[in-house]
């Protein structure tokens, strides 16, 4: 199945597939203190930004295979907080529910890591929600190791 899969650069007509992943990006937070409203929200803005022109490297990359779309990927480039060096950061990795387990995760965090090694950076960075165990599991199976970590306290 997996050479089947097709990893390509996102064109405009796959705005509406990769905002209809919005809801399961937000659902997996898991904030309690925050309602799924306002997470929701959030999820869709960060959606909009990560697709809007920018200054800034970026790409997001689409997996499809016969023309179905089955996930994405966006990547850009940032600046490391603690060695000010360039980094590659992904904010968002998506697959839709049926696509799941097919090894389209792996082939999008490669295809990022490629983009980064292109533009010179030596660390790939992502952000996960921290309630999110099965993402969690999967970044460290990828070689990705905690290292800032922001808490919230209800005051």
């Amino acid at each position: 199945m997996k050479s089947n899969i097709v990893i390509r650069k996102a064109l405009a007509s796959d705005r509406e597939f990769i905002f209809s992943l919005s809801p399961n990006l937000a659902e997996v937070a898991k904030l309690d203190w925050h309602s799924d409203a306002t997470v929701a929200k959030m999820q869709d803005g960060y959606i909009e930004e990560m697709l809007a022109e920018s200054q800034t490297p970026n790409s997001t990359f689409v997996a499809e295979m016969n023309g179905t779309q089955l996930g994405f990927i966006h990547v850009r480039l940032q600046q490391d907080a603690i060695s000010n060096e360039p980094a590659a950061l992904i904010p968002l990795l998506a697959i839709s529910a049926q696509s799941q387990g097919l090894g389209i995760g792996q082939q999008l965090i490669s295809v990022a890591q490629s983009w980064a090694k292109e533009l010179g950076c030596r660390l790939l960075q992502l952000e996960v929600f921290a309630n999110n165990d099965n993402a969690i599991g999967f970044y460290k199976k990828q070689g990705f190791k905690p290292e800032i970590m922001q808490m919230t306290k209800v005051i």
